[in-house]
Order: C-alpha cells, then sequence, then structure tokens
C-alpha cells in the first residue's frame, strides 16, 4: 500500500536505468501514477500548475519508463527510467548538480499548516533544552497546571474576539491559543499527529 502525504502525493525518484545516475525527484498521485503504468513515459503531478505533467512534453525530453518499485515504507516511488535527453530543466543531466559542501540557507514554505509541526519541533527542543529566557521552557517549568490554564484564558479571548466580530483580533487570538495547546501536548508526552489522526477519525 502506498502511503499518500496530507495533499494525496507521493514523492517519486527518477533514476537512469543503465547508469543508474539518480536524475530528479518529482511527485505523483494516484492519476499520473496510473498513466505511468499503464503506458510508456513518466507522468508526474505538477504541485505549481496543480495538474498531471507529462515529463518532457515542453522540452521533449521524455522518460521511457523501464520498471516503478515502492520502498519498504510505501512511502516513496523509485521509477527505473530511459531518458530521452536531460533531465533537468537547467539542461544538466541530472537536477543533483550542486554540491552541499556546507551547511546552507533554508528557504521555509509560508504556506498552508505545517508551520503547526515547526512550532511543536521549537517547543520539544525548548523542553529537551529548557533554555533561561524561553517563554516556553518557563511555561514548561511551571507545570500542566499553567500551561492548561492558559489554554482556557486564550479560548475564552478568543470567544470574545468572535462574538465582537473582531476578525484581526480573533486571528491573534486562536494563534495564541494554539501555541498554547502546543506546548500543553508537549507537556503530557503528546503529538499533534495523534490530534490529526482523531481529526481523521472524525471526517465521516
Amino acid at each position: 500500500m502506498l502511503q499518500l502525504d496530507e495533499k494525496g502525493l507521493i514523492p517519486a525518484i527518477a533514476q537512469d536505468a543503465n547508469t543508474r545516475e539518480v536524475l530528479m525527484l518529482g511527485y505523483m498521485n494516484p492519476g499520473s501514477l496510473k498513466r505511468t503504468l499503464e503506458g510508456e513515459d513518466v507522468w508526474f503531478y505538477s504541485r505549481s500548475r496543480s495538474d498531471l505533467w507529462h515529463k518532457g512534453e515542453v522540452s521533449g525530453n521524455y522518460m521511457k519508463v523501464r520498471s516503478a518499485s515502492m520502498d519498504c515504507d510505501g512511502d516513496a516511488i523509485l521509477l527505473q527510467v530511459e531518458p530521452a535527453g536531460p533531465a533537468c530543466h537547467t539542461g544538466n543531466t541530472t537536477c543533483f548538480f550542486t554540491p552541499l559542501d556546507r551547511l546552507p540557507d533554508f528557504q521555509r514554505a509560508e504556506k498552508g499548516s505545517g508551520i503547526l509541526e515547526e512550532l511543536f519541533a521549537v517547543v520539544q527542543d525548548r523542553k529537551r533544552e529548557m533554555p533561561q529566557g524561553s517563554y516556553t521552557a518557563q511555561l514548561l517549568e511551571q507545570g500542566v497546571p499553567r500551561i492548561a490554564q492558559k489554554v482556557i484564558e486564550e479560548a475564552g479571548e478568543t470567544a470574545i474576539a468572535g462574538v465582537k466580530g473582531d476578525k484581526e483580533q480573533l486571528v491573534r487570538e486562536v494563534a495564541d491559543m494554539m501555541y498554547h495547546t502546543l506546548v500543553l501536548l508537549s507537556a503530557l508526552g503528546a503529538t499533534p499527529e495523534e490530534v490529526w489522526q482523531e481529526l481523521r477519525q472524525r471526517r465521516g
């Protein structure tokens, strides 16, 4: 069974079937994988266009599929391909041509709910290190009753902002409530994923 991410996608690595060189990383959804397995060429899912992408449709550098396999966890696909030309839009044979000899700068996604996992990771780090001057560390040191009290306070302020119809204040209060809820989860040894799993069971 293949495991799709929260956007319904799965990473797919294209490897030259003859040279074994890794050519590129793309993403697939059930539709693009179906076309790939039933046809001759590789199809990906374009996240920028939100549509199926026939690799090579613009450049002419198609990829013929030799085989497809999934990894042991079912969360990645390996495609053995015969490329008709360079895999990368830059004209390079492979997309992996930039060496990493030092820690690079990072660009973070500025949309979506991934910030919750990122923020929870920071909370977990504060819990381990307990640095002086950290508000999160202070909350954790004060214990669950104090953290729970803050969640109640922020929930009340959220409700008041909603009743007033104050959209900007509502956004700020919801953010405060979410942050303190993450700290409470951490203090009790729970994780956001457990919450997401509970929500998935309520989709019906």
